[in-house]
C-alpha cells in the first residue's frame, strides 16, 4: 500500500535502532507482501541525517516521485530505511521548510535542535543542557572551551563493549589502531579551544570563497571578513561530534541490519532485484549493508551513493599515502551484481570544507604538510560525496549528463559528476542536501538497468 508521506506504491517502512535490530512487524510485513504484490524491482532508500519519520518519508516522497513515470512498465517497490539519526535545525535543506534562519554560527542551540540530541543520546538531557547553556553564555577563557571540549565529547562517547564500537573506522588500520574506542577523531584528543577556532576559521574561510552555492558570504562583494572568535565554532563542534557519532552508527544500523534483512529477502523472495541508494550516511549504512549480507546473495543489482559522507578510499585496496592500509570495504563492491554509483559535487560544502577537518584521527599531524587549513583540505581527508570514489582501479567516471546519455557500466565503481543539478544550499553545509531531481533517479535506474 501507499504511504501517506511518500505518493508511491507500494512502500514499505523498515525502522532500525541504534544496534542495527529491525522492527519485526514491519520486516515480516515487507517479506510477505513483496511476493504478493509480485513486485520485481526493489528500490530500497536510506537517508542521512533527518530525525523524524516524517521529514524522511518528505525526502523519499520527492526522490521517488518521477520515478513511476520514468519506468512505467517496471514491477517496482520502494523501501524506505529508518534509522536513528538527526540533522540539525538550522542547517537548510533545498526544497524544504526551513524552521529557523540557516547559519552556521550564533552559538545557541534552539528547542528543535535540543529535542534532537535528547532523542538520539537517550539518557543525556542533562549534558544537553550543560552544552546549551554554555553555547548561549560564551564564558570566557580557555578553561570554559576545554569545559564545553569535555562536555561534548561525554555526549558523543561510545562504550568499547557497545554493538556500533567496531563500526566507526573507514580504513583497516583506524581500525586496529591503539586500544579503547576505534577511530577516535582528533577533535576529541587535541585542545578544544584551538578545535573551535579551526573549524571558526574554517567555516569563515569557507564563506569567503563563496563555496555554499546560493549564498551571500561574508568578504563578497566588498564587505569585510570578521575575523573569528572560539566560540563562533562551537557549535560547529557540536555538530561534528554529532555527526562523527552518527556516522558510527550508520556503519552499524547497515552491517548487523540492512544486510541480514537482505539476506532474508533473498531467502523469501530471490527473484527481487535489490536496489539500494544512500544519502549521506545512508551511503555509509548502504555500503555497510553488502559486509553484512549472507555469503552467496547476489540479489543486489546497484548500489547509488548520494552525496556520501565517508571516506572516498572506503573501498580501496591500497590507500595512496600507505600501501599497508586499506579501505575498510575494500573489494565489497564486487558483492554487487551491477555496479557502485557515486555521486559527487564540488558545492558540497559539509564534505569539502568541514568533513576533511573533523575526519583526522589521532596522529594523522604526521604525515601532513605545511601549518593552516589547506593541509586539511588535501585529498587523504575527502569523502565520497565531493570527489567520487578513489584508488580503485578501472573506476570509470560520468558527467550527469553522460550518465543519462550512454549506457551505465554493468559492475565496478562509477563516479558521476552531479554537480550540474546538485547545487543548491546555504551555509555550513552547501548542496549537501541538494539531491531531489529526476536526474538522480534516472540514475538510480539507469544502475539497476530497470526495465523502462
Amino acid at each position: 500500500m501507499a504511504d501517506p508521506g511518500t505518493g508511491v506504491t507500494p512502500y514499505w517502512e523498515l525502522t532500525f535502532d541504534a544496534d542495527g535490530d529491525v522492527h519485526a512487524g514491519q520486516r515480516d510485513r515487507l517479506l510477505r507482501e513483496v511476493v504478493e504484490r509480485g513486485v520485481k524491482d526493489l528500490i530500497v532508500f536510506a537517508h542521512g541525517r533527518h530525525n523524524d519519520r516524517s521529514g524522511a518519508n518528505r525526502l523519499y516522497s520527492r526522490f521517488f516521485e518521477p520515478i513511476p513515470a520514468l519506468a512505467p512498465n517496471a514491477r517496482l517497490g520502494y523501501v524506505g530505511v529508518l534509522w536513528p539519526s538527526m540533522r540539525f535545525t538550522d542547517e537548510p535543506v533545498p526544497g524544504f521548510e526551513r524552521t529557523v534562519t540557516a547559519v552556521s554560527v550564533g552559538p545557541a542551540l534552539n528547542e528543535g535542535t535540543r529535542s534532537a540530541l535528547q532523542t538520539v543520546f537517550p539518557g543525556r538531557a542533562t549534558l544537553v543542557d550543560q552544552i546549551a547553556r554554555m553555547l548561549d553564555r560564551q564564558p570566557e577563557g580557555e578553561t570554559a572551551l576545554e569545559e564545553y571540549g569535555r562536555l561534548v565529547h561525554l555526549l558523543v562517547e561510545l562504550r568499547p563493549e557497545a554493538p556500533g564500537a567496531a563500526f566507526a573506522p573507514d580504513t583497516v588500520a583506524d581500525a586496529s589502531a591503539g586500544a579503547g574506542p576505534p577511530f577516535e577523531p582528533e577533535m576529541f584528543l587535541r585542545n578544544a579551544a584551538g578545535m573551535c577556532r579551526e573549524f571558526a576559521q574554517a567555516l569563515t574561510e569557507d564563506a569567503a570563497a563563496g563555496t555554499g552555492a546560493g549564498t551571500t558570504p561574508e568578504g563578497a562583494a566588498g564587505v569585510a571578513p570578521v575575523l573569528p572568535r572560539a566560540w563562533d565554532g562551537a557549535h560547529e563542534l557540536l555538530r561534528q561530534a554529532t555527526y562523527f557519532a552518527m556516522k558510527r552508527r550508520a556503519g552499524a544500523v547497515g552491517e548487523r541490519g540492512l544486510g541480514r534483512m537482505i539476506g532474508r529477502l533473498a531467502q523469501v523472495a530471490p527473484g527481487v532485484r535489490v536496489h539500494l541508494v544512500g544519502h549521506s550516511f545512508g551511503g555509509r549504512l548502504v555500503s555497510f549493508a553488502l559486509r553484512g549480507m549472507p555469503r552467496g546473495v547476489r540479489t543486489v543489482k546497484s548500489v547509488t551513493l548520494l552525496q556520501a559522507a565517508f571516506s572516498h578510499y572506503a573501498f580501496a585496496a591500497e590507500l595512496p599515502h600507505d600501501v599497508r592500509d586499506s579501505g575498510v570495504l575494500h573489494g565489497q563492491q564486487n558483492r554487487i551484481d551491477g555496479p557502485l554509483v557515486c555521486c559527487f559535487s564540488r558545492f558540497d560544502s559539509a564534505l569539502g570544507t568541514i568533513y576533511p577537518l573533523a575526519s583526522r584521527t589521532a596522529g594523522d599531524d604526521r604525515t601532513a604538510a605545511g601549518p593552516g587549513l589547506p593541509r586539511l583540505l588535501g585529498p587523504r581527508w575527502g569523502a565520497l560525496g565531493r570527489n567520487g570514489v578513489r584508488a580503485v582501479p578501472g573506476t570509470e567516471a560520468l558527467t550527469l549528463s553522460d550518465a543519462l546519455r550512454a549506457r551505465m557500466p554493468v559492475s565496478g565503481c562509477v563516479n558521476v559528476d552531479a554537480s550540474a543539478v546538485v547545487r543548491r544550499g546555504g551555509r555550513p553545509a552547501g548542496a549537501h542536501s541538494d539531491i531531489c531531481h529526476r536526474e538522480l533517479a534516472q540514475v538510480v535506474l539507469a544502475a539497476g538497468r530497470v526495465v523502462r
